[in-house]
C-alpha cells in the first residue's frame, strides 16, 4: 500500500523542489500531493474562502488516502510579501485553521529559509 502525504505550498517554483525532498527525506512517505497557491501560508491563515484548497485537500485525502499535511511558507514569497515573522505566524494560523477540518491528521508547518533550508517551525 503506498503511503501519502499532502503538501500545501507556495506556488514559486523555486521551493518545490526543496519542500519535497525535505519531506521524503524525514518522513515515511511514497508520494507527496502538491496543492499550490501564491503566498500559499498567507492564504490559509488570512482568506476568508478557502474551498477550493479544501476540495483539493479533500481529494488527496478521500481518494489518494494522505495522511499527513504539511504548510510551507518560505523566504522572499513574491505572493506574500511580509516579513520571516508574520509568515511563520501565519504558517502556525494554517496549521490551526486545517487542523479543525482534519483533527485526526499530522499538519506541519514548514518554513524555508533564504538558502532554501526547511525547517519545522509548528505541529499540529
Amino acid at each position: 500500500m503506498e503511503i501519502r502525504a499532502t503538501c500545501l505550498n507556495c506556488m514559486d517554483g523555486r521551493v518545490q523542489l526543496p519542500v519535497l525532498l525535505w519531506i521524503k527525506e524525514n518522513y515515511t512517505v511514497d508520494f507527496v500531493d502538491v496543492i499550490t497557491e501564491a503566498g500559499m501560508d498567507g492564504v490559509l491563515s488570512d482568506q476568508e474562502d478557502i474551498r477550493e484548497v479544501l476540495r483539493s485537500i479533500t481529494i488527496s485525502v478521500n481518494v489518494n488516502k494522505s495522511f499527513k499535511f504539511f504548510v510551507a511558507g518560505h523566504f522572499d514569497c513574491r505572493g506574500n510579501p511580509v516579513e520571516e515573522k508574520i509568515h511563520c505566524q501565519q504558517i502556525k494560523r494554517a496549521v490551526e485553521r486545517l487542523k479543525n477540518y482534519w483533527p485526526n491528521h499530522d499538519i506541519i508547518g514548514l518554513w524555508v529559509d533564504k538558502n532554501w533550508q526547511v525547517s519545522v517551525i509548528s505541529q499540529g
